[in-house]
C-alpha cells in the first residue's frame, strides 16, 4: 500500500450532520467518510479520468 498523508479538516455543524447521515453508504469511519466524498467529487468532476488519459498520452509521447 502507499504512504497515507493525513490532513486536518473542519466542518461546520450542519456539515458535520449531512455527513452523518452519509454514514454506511459512504463509509463506517469518518476518514473514511471524508476520503469517499472527495473521490466521488474528483470522478465526478472527470479529474480522475482526466488525469489518467493525460497521463496515458503523456507516456506514448
Amino acid at each position: 500500500m502507499s504512504k497515507t498523508k493525513r490532513v486536518m479538516v473542519s466542518f461546520t455543524e450542519n456539515q458535520w450532520v449531512l455527513m452523518g447521515k452519509l454514514r454506511g453508504e459512504f463509509g463506517d469511519g469518518d476518514a473514511d467518510i471524508v476520503r469517499n466524498i472527495v473521490l466521488a467529487w474528483l470522478a465526478e468532476k472527470s479529474f480522475i479520468s482526466d488525469t489518467v488519459k493525460n497521463k496515458k498520452n503523456f507516456n506514448e509521447r
